[in-house]
Order: C-alpha cells, then sequence, then structure tokens
C-alpha cells in the first residue's frame, strides 16, 4: 500500500459475516454500503466492471493489486449509472496517466457515492471468499467498531431476499437502431443489459426493441420479431419469475438466445433448477470448454448462480455415445468427447455444449427441436477475451434458418 497517498484520508472498514474483518482507507464516497462480496480476476477492464448491471446488490474486490492507472473514461462504460454497492482494492491510483482519462477512479466513485476501501490485503481476502463462498458485507467509514459492524452485516438482508433486476431494467420499451441496414428485428428483455451486447447485436444488423424485465409475452409476440433475447443481469433468478414466465411462452414460438441470467430464465422456463454457486465466476480469464468443437475458450464472466444440467432431464443415451449415468463434474463429457443430451419433457432435446473447466460446471446448451440456445458467460466480453462472440453470429445464423423455414412453407 501507498502510504503517502492513504496519508491524512479517512479511515475505512470492511466486515464479513463470517466475523472477518479488514481495515483501510476510504478510496471513494463516504458512508456505508452493505452487500453480498465476490472478487473479480480480471487485470485489467475496471470501469467496465463498475458499470456492469450484474454487480448491483454486490461489493466488488478486484484481485489485481493495482486499480485505477489509467484513470476513467465514460465511452468504456457499460450502463450510465454505477450499481454496484462497494469496491475492494490493495492500491488505487489517485494520478492515473492516460490521454482518453477523464478523471480519476476515486473521484468517480465519489461524484456516485460508491463507497470504496483501499489498503486491504486483496489476496487474504480472496482467499476467505473461496473457502467460505460469497457472503454478506459492508464497508464503512464511519462505524469503525468491528464488532458492531459485523453485528450489523449479520443483521442485512442477503443477495437472494429482493429483486434487484427491477433496479436495473429500463422503464419504459425503446428502440435501438441497426448499424447500417436493418436486417432482423430482435427484442431483447433488458435484466440489467450491457452496452456491448447491444452493440454485437446493432452491429451486426439488428435493429433490437429493448423491454422491461417484466413485458408479457403476448405484448412480445405481437411485435413478430426475427428473434428474442434475454440478456445478463443481477441477483437470484428466482425472483423474476415474470421473465421466466415470458421466456416459457416465447420458447417454441421464436429463435430464442440468452446471456448469463438469460441462460437461468431459459433453465426455469424448462422446468430446471438452478444453484447457486460457492464464490461464482467474475472476471475475464475463465477457461471454458466447448463440447462440438472440442476447442477451449478464454471468457468473460460474472454470475454466482448456474444451471444444474442433470434437473433439465433424464439422459438420451443414444445421442450421448450410450453414457447413461449424470455427471456432477461436467468435466468429464469433455474428456470422453461428448456432448450429452438430455429428454426435456416441455421441449424435447437439450444438448450440453459449453462446461467450465475451473469447476466442471454447466456454461452453455442448445435446444435441438425448437430453435433456442445460451451461454451462461459473456461472449461480448467488456472487458475480456472475444473468443465467444461467435454466439452473436450463431444467434443470426439461427433467424436466418427460421425465416427461410418459414418462408419455404409458406410457398408450399
Amino acid at each position: 500500500m501507498n502510504l503517502l497517498v492513504s496519508e491524512g484520508r479517512p479511515h475505512a472498514l470492511l466486515a464479513l459475516e463470517d466475523g472477518t474483518t479488514f481495515a483501510g482507507w476510504s478510496a471513494g464516497a463516504p458512508g456505508e454500503a452493505f452487500g453480498e462480496v465476490v472478487f473479480n480476476t480480471s487485470m485489467t477492464g475496471y470501469q467496465e466492471i463498475l458499470s456492469d448491471p450484474s454487480y448491483a446488490g454486490q461489493i466488488v474486490v478486484l484481485t489485481y493489486p493495482q486499480v485505477g492507472n489509467y484513470g476513467i473514461c465514460e465511452d468504456d462504460f457499460q450502463a450510465p449509472r454505477l450499481h454496484l454497492q462497494g469496491l475492494v482494492v490493495r492500491d488505487m491510483c489517485h494520478t492515473p496517466s492516460n490521454w482518453r482519462a477523464t478523471g480519476s477512479l476515486p473521484e468517480l466513485l465519489c461524484s456516485r457515492e460508491v463507497v470504496a476501501i483501499e489498503g486491504v490485503d486483496t489476496r487474504s481476502l480472496t482467499l476467505r471468499i473461496r473457502g467460505g463462498g460469497a457472503m454478506r458485507a459492508a464497508i464503512s467509514t464511519t462505524d469503525l467498531d468491528p464488532k458492531s459492524l459485523v453485528a450489523r452485516v449479520r443483521q442485512a438482508p442477503g443477495i437472494s431476499d429482493r429483486n434487484h433486476v427491477v433496479d436495473v431494467s429500463c422503464g419504459i420499451a425503446r428502440t435501438d437502431q441497426a448499424h447500417g441496414s436493418a436486417t432482423r428485428h430482435v427484442v431483447a428483455y433488458d435484466c440489467g443489459m450491457k452496452r456491448g451486447i447491444l452493440d454485437s447485436l446493432t452491429t451486426r444488423g439488428c435493429e433490437v426493441r429493448v423491454v422491461p424485465w417484466n413485458t408479457p409475452a403476448h405484448e412480445v409476440l405481437a411485435l413478430d420479431p426475427d428473434g428474442v433475447f434475454f440478456s445478463n443481469g443481477p441477483g437470484d433468478p428466482g425472483q423474476v419469475w415474470a421473465t421466466v414466465e415470458a421466456a416459457r411462452k416465447i420458447l417454441g414460438k421464436k429463435p430464442v438466445f440468452g446471456i448469463c441470467l438469460g441462460n437461468q430464465i431459459i433453465t426455469l422456463a424448462a422446468g430446471g433448477r438452478i444453484e447457486k454457486l460457492l464464490y461464482g465466476h467474475h472476471g475475464g480469464n475463465e477457461p471454458v470448454a466447448n463440447l462440438l468443437t472440442r476447442r477451449v475458450e478464454i471468457t468473460a464472466q460474472n454470475h454466482n448462480f448456474g444451471t444444474v444440467f442433470e434437473s433439465l432431464g433424464p439422459i438420451a443415451p443414444e445421442e450421448s455415445n450410450g453414457y447413461m449415468a449424470h455427471e456432477r463434474d461436467l468435466r468429464t463429457w469433455f474428456r470422453r468427447g461428448v456432448a450429452p443430451v438430455v429428454r426435456n419433457p416441455l421441449w424435447g432435446r437439450i444438448q450440453l455444449t459449453h462446461v467450465n473447466l475451473n469447476d466442471g460446471t454447466p456454461e452453455g446448451m442448445r435446444f435441438l427441436d425448437i430453435p433456442a440456445f445460451s451461454c451462461q458467460y459473456h461472449p461480448e466480453a467488456k472487458p475480456g477475451p472475444s473468443d465467444a462472440a461467435y454466439f452473436f453470429d450463431s444467434f443470426m445464423r439461427l433467424m436466418e434458418d427460421c425465416e427461410g423455414r418459414k418462408t419455404h412453407a409458406q410457398k408450399r
């Protein structure tokens, strides 16, 4: 920690619900912030991380030790507002060097009233979260008594106690025009959609009608879109049943694509289960196995919940190379060279397409009997690698194929 930078600045305290506390200095707005603490392993891209609406209700720990070096340029933001609860860093840069910068990260945090703490041993904190899981926490510049702040954290609500999507979704519908000539009309459910996702659709020729998270399915179907997209977003998918119900009524009628929370919504719409991961996946360097291409992709991720693939239906052995048993560690399928298929009672066959190589959890699936697929990570990156950008091209091809079949049927 740079003691020269910290000298003379207000003290701050970070407290976890397991009783652990970390003392440091205020690096943002004064006050207090309560939320679920998670760690992000990205080495760059703090602007995109801070402005990702999926972090609503969470306190973010950045594991890279020096943060803020290149300042702030709001052209890189993924949403106009900052929705995270608080920020934890090891060493905050107060004097950035970057020709694009319009200010420093601490200045931004103060102006947006985001509480932050620096001087924390983020290695120790990350190990604490890895062992104990994402837990309730608080940052305070006013209550510096460890016992008092821990007690208050234990009385605070958890991430699943409220619907965080309502805080980040658009209030009214809007239309974003395609870059160039529009070739497809897409309706996107905004559950906290990043700007990078919207750009990935519009640059491919999609005119995107962005609708609030609780828009009924009949209103979307009345627009007769070429496809429907379910976006990323914060919190527990069990809190967004209005979106799940809409997905259930849209599946099979229109091509569907979902990312992150959208993947979880589609899972629930298919009658599957969601589980809360111990500490989730947050960062721009997560390895994912593509079971269809047998290649490993380095991906950007941000979620604490995921699909329980075996809950979607019984295995179809004739389409899974004869393997009968479900595998909780899905890396087994990658080693066997198999992309297993289950028989879903609502929508037919669903195939596992992607697996996280760190913990063996499912990261993608496609429906074989209706036009729909989804992934648990962020193919648009922002920040992160672009290995998985092909998902948007796949969505374009899916809409094109469905249009072709529709035209062929009309001619007959």
